[in-house]
């Protein structure tokens, strides 16, 4: 494997920030408080700053998640109606 200058093969690109990490959290169906906790618990294995896409339902689940992942200190990055579901982007803790 060829590296440019400067570069050490022990050293990979970072993925971007930007990006949700990995597949979403599928959370529909999860009633509260659980939802909350499985999105907290995944967001705590996360490398400081990622971004997550957690799917929840309409209601309750929609509601009270983000409010909760807002006073725990989590950013709330966006929020997209999608067909039956909602995606929140939320970023982990710096």
């Amino acid at each position: 494997m060829s590296h440019g200058p400067g570069d050490s093969p022990d050293t990979l690109p970072a993925a971007p920030l930007d990006l949700p990490l990995g597949l979403p959290l599928d959370l529909r169906g999860t009633p509260c408080p659980i939802n909350f906790i499985r999105t907290k618990l995944k967001l705590q294995q996360l490398p400081p700053g990622s971004l997550l896409e957690v799917w929840l339902d309409g209601g309750e689940p929609i509601e009270q998640v983000p409010d909760s992942l807002a006073m725990e200190g989590y950013g709330i990055e966006g929020l997209e109606e999608r067909a039956g579901f909602f995606a929140l982007h939320v970023r982990q803790k710096p």
